[in-house]
């Protein structure tokens, strides 16, 4: 790791993890520059001594190049790229509308990879190591009734996640996809967790209606503490307490029931894969 002070780029600051991230990062001494679709919703951050900005990941990539450009001339570099805007979509495949497809990849997926595209040029041109994190989930590995959108969009960001890692690597940026299980954050609040606006009433006396009540009843009592779950992410990107000594990784597990999540799809894809082995491989040419 370079000597120089960090300096972090951070998008969707005014809650959750980006909010935290923020204050973590500011309490070591770095600099972080702190983005919101509405300033204002990040007041408190620019007291605390970030940088605020606004940023719509969604807009058009010139525009977020723009900031880009203006972020990297404020210290001259960028080392710690944090994509973490995105929300959740709930409802069956049948229920939400094209648009409503489209806004959630868009804000989720798009607005990753844009926001990536626009500082690439600063990254790979400052000096030492980088990081870009990029927000995935629990969700990237196994699909859930009712959450097939948010499913989708997670997977997308790990395996980019996974795909930039190697591009990148050449120019010392190291690209990791944060995976967290559930933590007590405003992501399932009402006023930020999305619900299709067409409701089938088959979908609602299914599993999906199910879903739709465990939500509710999960929202605010998440096992995650996003402080302590913040900690550990700026000590794993700055190779430093717990973390100090080793590489940043592929992908982050974070948060006590992500791991075993995680190792149960594995368990279950690994016994698929061993009931038709014989079947499914008998395809080479003779």
């Amino acid at each position: 790791m370079s000597t120089q002070t960090p300096v972090w780029f951070i998008t969707a600051a005014s809650s959750g993890f980006g909010k935290h991230l923020t204050l973590e990062a500011l309490k070591r001494g770095h600099k972080v520059i702190a983005t919101a679709r509405n300033p204002a919703k990040i007041a408190d951050l620019k007291e605390a001594g970030a940088d605020t900005v606004a940023l719509d990941v969604t807009a058009p990539l010139p525009d977020i190049e723009k900031v880009a450009k203006e972020a990297n001339d404020k210290y001259g570099y960028i080392t710690h790229l944090v994509n973490a805007a995105g929300y959740i979509l709930v409802g069956a495949v049948e229920e939400t509308s094209p648009k409503e497809d489209y806004d959630t990849f868009n804000t989720n997926v798009f607005g990753m990879l844009n926001v990536s595209k626009a500082f690439l040029p600063y990254l790979r041109a400052t000096p030492g190591e980088k990081t870009i994190s990029n927000f995935g989930s629990i969700g990237s590995w196994a699909g859930g009734p009712g959450l097939a959108l948010y499913n989708g969009t997670k997977w997308a960001v790990s395996g980019l996640s996974e795909a930039m890692r190697e591009e990148l690597a050449p120019f010392n940026i190291k690209v990791t996809a944060v995976e967290p299980g559930y933590f007590r954050t405003g992501f399932l609040n009402a006023g930020a967790q999305i619900s299709s606006e067409k409701r089938i009433k088959e979908y609602d006396e299914s599993i999906v209606g199910q879903i739709r009540d465990v939500l509710v009843k999960t929202d605010n009592n998440q096992p995650g503490d996003v402080v302590k779950g913040s900690k550990v992410l700026v000590d794993i990107l700055t190779h430093s307490g717990a973390a100090e000594g080793k590489e940043v990784p592929q992908r982050i597990a974070l948060g006590s029931d992500s791991p075993p999540y995680i190792r149960a799809k594995l368990e279950r894809t690994e016994a698929l894969l061993k009931e038709w082995d014989g079947i499914t491989t008998d395809t080479n040419h003779e």
